[in-house]
């Protein structure tokens, strides 16, 4: 199952990650574009990998597994390198460290839980949650570049407001995820 599609789409979001972090390194206006337009690009395979999936009746345990990760990968890694370029800093650093101790809790749930031989589906919410945060970190990368084009555009401001949005998802899903889970645990 690893060839097809919807995988073949899902490996292609872990395996930009690498070039996200390159293009995000210099942190100058080109390279803030591209990393925006790739990261557009992964969002909307995000989309669609899970839309083929079903619609090719091609769901895979493959796929439900690494579809999570890959967002996990990429949100984690777009949240570093904009700390390491100063985006994100101050008061703004707690809802991206919200946002990562979430996603570090809910895997561990998750592992927890499939040696119990239960499964916890993604939730409506959690996938607004992806949404939002997916907004949120686009918004924050053309924001640093925004400045060199349009500069009388709040992106960067609106980047800020959506993940502290984003991060309020984040504990609520979070949460939902906890009490799942606690009742599985002796």
């Amino acid at each position: 199952m690893l060839s097809s599609l919807p995988n073949l789409l899902t490996l292609s979001r872990i395996l930009a990650v690498p070039l996200f972090v390159l293009l995000m390194w210099e942190g100058n206006w080109v390279t803030y574009l591209l990393a925006f337009g790739l990261f557009c690009v992964a969002g909307i395979t995000d989309y669609i990998d899970g839309y083929l999936a079903r619609a090719q009746g091609t769901v895979s345990k493959l796929g439900i597994f690494l579809d999570p990760i890959a967002d996990k990968i990429m949100v984690v890694s777009v949240i570093v390198m904009l700390i390491h370029n100063d985006a994100i800093k101050g008061w703004t650093m707690l809802p991206a460290l919200v946002i990562i101790l979430r996603e570090i809790a809910v895997s561990g749930l998750r592992e927890f839980l499939a040696g119990l031989h239960v499964s916890v589906p993604v939730s409506r919410l959690a996938k607004w949650k992806t949404a939002l945060q997916m907004v949120a970190l686009g918004a924050l990368i053309l924001g640093q570049a925004s400045d060199r084009f349009v500069p009388a555009l709040p992106v960067h401001e609106t980047g800020v407001a959506a993940l502290f949005l984003a991060a309020a998802l984040t504990l609520v899903t979070g949460w939902d995820y906890l009490r799942t889970g606690l009742r599985h645990m002796d």
